[in-house]
C-alpha cells in the first residue's frame, strides 16, 4: 500500500510539470524541478543538521519561496513543518515555541529584532537559520542550509501516513493559541478532494494572497502543486501591489478574507486595473454578505465565492460553488448563497445540530452546531488531551460555529456560538446584524459584539468605521439596519471610530477586544 503524504504532491508536479515555472517568488522563479530539488536539498541539509523524527521546524517569514520550500523539505526530513504567525508579538512567539518545544527556527531577516528577544527564552531551538543576510542572530543563512544539502528524491514507502506533518497554532481569538497536529494522510486526502473544485488547471495561476500560516493560505499550495498550477507568493498583503501582481502574472485565483477583500475594493487603485485574468475569488476566514459578494463580482469581473472551514479541518469543509440541484432565480438569489458557507466538499460529512448531537430541521430557521468528520480532520491538539476531548466527539469535531441548513446541505453560519447575543430571551446573531450595516454604502467596516443592558441583559453594539469623506449618524444607521432586521435586532449603542478594527493575524476582526470595554465592571454572561 502507497501512504499518503502532501509528498506525492510534489513528486507529480516535479514528474509532469518539471519544465513549467511553479512558484514565483519577487523577482525569482523557479520550474517545478528547480523547486523540488531545493525542497530535497532543504530536507537533506535539515538532517544534517540534526533535524530528527518529529523534530518541529519553526518558520517566521512572510510569503516566499522559502516558506513553500518548507511544506515539503521539512516533512521529507522527517520533522514537522510549523509556520508561525508572523504578525504576532515576541512575548505570544516565545509562548508558542515553548510550547511546540521545536528544534530550530527559519526567520526572515526582517525578524532580526524579535529573535533577539527569542533566543535565551527558547531553549529547545538549537539551530537559527536567516532567510537573507545573516548577523548575530543566525547561525547560518537559509542559502547555506540549502546548499549543504543533496537533492534526494524522498522514500515515500518510508513514511508513515498517520504520523504529524504540520502543526499549526490558532488564532487565539477565542483563548490561548492551540496546536493543531495535522497528519500526511489528512493532508494528502484534503489536497486530492480539495483538487476537485478546481478548473482549467492547465491555464490556472493561483496568487498565494493570504499568509502561508493561515487556513486559507496553506490550504491551497498542496492542491496547485498536486495539479502544476503556477504559484505567485504575494509576500506581504498591500492592495496595490495585489493589484498589479493580477495584472503582472495574469492571476486567475485568489483568496481572500473578508477584510481583504474589503480593502481592495476600496482601493485608489482599482480604479483602471487590469483584471481581465481573473476567473474566481475565494472568500473565507470570515463570514462575508451577499453585498460584498456582488461588490467583488462587479469591481474584479470574475466568480465571486465563499468557503468555510478551520484550522482544524485542514481546512477547507464546504464551499458556496454551483450545486446542480440548485436553480437560482435571479441574481440576488445567487449572491445569497455564494454568500453562504455551502456545502461539503468530497471527504468530510458536515451536519447541524443540537445539544444532543440530533439534527436540527434543515428550514434555514433552526439553529444548531456545525460538526464534521471526515478525511480532514486534525489528529488532535498537541499536548493536549483535555482540550482535544472537550471539541472531539467521537468522530465529530465540533466547531463552535452555530449555523442553519437547508436540504440541499447548504450551511449558513449565523455565529459563532460564544457571539450569539442573548437579548430578552431572544438570540441575536452578530454577523446577521454586521452584514445589515455594512450593506450601507458609506460603511468601510463594522463589528457587532454584545453589551450589558439591565433590562435586556444585553444589546447588540456596533463598532463602526465609515469611509472617507463621509458622514454617518447614530440614528441614521439604525434606521438602515430596521428596514432590513427586526427592531429588536438593530444595534441599541453605536461607537464610530477612525482607526481600522483590530484584526488577529489571519485578518479577523477581534471581538474581544472590542467587547471588552462594555463589560468592565460587569458580570459577563457564561455560555457553555
Amino acid at each position: 500500500m502507497t501512504p499518503l503524504t502532501p509528498l506525492r504532491c510534489l513528486h507529480r508536479a516535479v514528474d509532469l510539470f518539471g519544465s513549467k515555472v511553479g512558484v514565483v517568488s519577487g523577482d525569482k522563479q523557479f520550474t517545478y524541478r528547480e523547486f523540488g530539488e531545493r525542497a530535497e536539498r532543504l530536507a537533506s541539509g535539515l538532517r544534517r543538521l540534526g533535524v530528527d523524527k518529529a523534530d518541529r521546524v519553526a518558520y517566521l517569514s512572510f510569503n516566499n519561496n522559502e516558506l513553500l520550500e518548507g511544506y515539503y523539505g521539512v516533512i521529507q526530513a522527517g520533522g514537522i513543518v510549523m509556520p508561525l504567525n508572523v504578525r504576532l508579538s515576541a512575548p505570544e512567539l516565545k509562548a508558542i515555541l515553548q510550547h511546540a518545544e521545536p528544534s530550530a527556527l527559519i526567520f526572515e531577516a526582517d525578524f532580526a529584532p524579535v529573535i533577539q528577544e527569542l533566543k535565551g527564552n527558547c531553549a529547545s531551538i538549537r539551530k537559527w537559520v536567516v532567510i537573507g543576510e545573516k548577523g548575530p542572530e543566525a547561525d547560518l543563512t537559509y542559502e547555506e542550509l540549502v546548499a549543504s544539502g543533496q537533492a534526494e528524491c524522498a522514500d515515500i514507502y518510508a513514511v508513515d501516513e498517520n504520523s504529524v506533518a504540520e502543526l499549526f497554532y490558532t488564532s487565539g481569538s477565542t483563548g490561548n493559541p492551540k496546536g493543531v497536529m495535522l497528519t500526511h494522510r489528512s493532508l494528502y486526502l484534503h489536497a486530492l478532494n480539495g483538487g476537485l473544485l478546481f478548473q482549467d488547471h492547465g491555464t490556472m495561476v493561483d496568487l498565494h494572497t493570504i499568509p502561508l500560516f493561515h487556513a486559507n493560505g496553506w490550504g491551497r499550495p498542496q492542491i496547485s502543486t498536486m495539479l502544476g498550477i503556477k504559484q505567485v507568493m504575494v509576500r506581504r498583503f498591500e492592495p496595490a501591489g495585489v493589484l498589479e501582481l493580477i495584472a503582472r502574472h495574469k492571476a486567475t485565483h485568489m483568496s481572500l478574507v473578508p477584510t481583504m477583500a474589503n480593502a481592495l475594493l476600496n482601493s485608489p487603485a482599482l480604479p483602471g486595473a487590469d483584471l481581465s485574468s481573473l476567473r474566481q475569488v475565494m472568500l473565507g476566514g470570515a463570514a462575508s454578505s451577499p453585498e460584498l459578494i456582488s461588490r467583488m463580482e462587479r469591481a474584479f469581473g470574475c466568480e465571486c465565492l465563499c468557503g468555510y472551514g478551520m484550522t482544524e479541518t485542514s481546512p477547507i469543509l464546504t464551499t458556496s460553488c454551483r450545486k446542480g440541484t440548485v436553480v437560482y432565480q435571479d441574481d440576488a438569489e445567487r449572491y445569497r448563497r455564494q454568500a453562504m458557507a455551502g456545502w461539503p466538499a468530497v471527504g468530510v460529512t458536515v451536519r447541524v445540530v443540537d445539544s444532543n448531537m440530533n439534527d436540527v430541521p434543515r428550514d434555514m430557521e433552526s439553529i444548531g452546531e456545525v460538526v464534521a468528520a471526515g478525511d480532514h480532520i486534525m489528529a488532535g491538539y498537541y499536548k493536549e488531551p483535555e482540550q482535544t476531548a472537550a471539541i472531539m466527539d467521537g468522530p465529530w469535531l465540533h466547531t463552535g460555529d452555530m449555523a442553519v441548513w437547508d436540504e440541499e446541505g447548504y450551511i449558513h453560519i449565523v455565529d459563532r456560538k460564544k457571539e450569539i447575543i442573548i437579548s430578552g430571551g431572544e438570540n441575536i446573531s452578530s454577523i446577521e446584524v454586521e452584514k445589515a450595516i455594512f450593506a450601507h454604502p458609506d460603511v468601510f467596516e463594522c463589528a457587532v459584539v454584545a453589551a450589558p443592558d439591565e433590562r435586556w441583559g444585553e444589546v447588540p453594539a456596533a463598532i463602526v468605521v465609515t469611509k472617507p469623506g463621509t458622514t454617518l449618524s447614530q440614528e441614521a444607521l439604525v434606521a438602515f439596519v430596521q428596514e432590513r432586521l427586526g427592531r429588536f435586532k438593530a444595534p441599541k449603542i453605536v461607537r464610530f471610530q477612525a482607526d481600522p478594527l483590530p484584526k488577529t493575524g489571519t485578518g479577523k476582526i477581534r471581538k474581544n477586544v472590542l467587547k471588552d470595554p462594555f463589560w468592565i465592571g460587569k458580570e459577563k454572561r457564561v455560555q457553555g
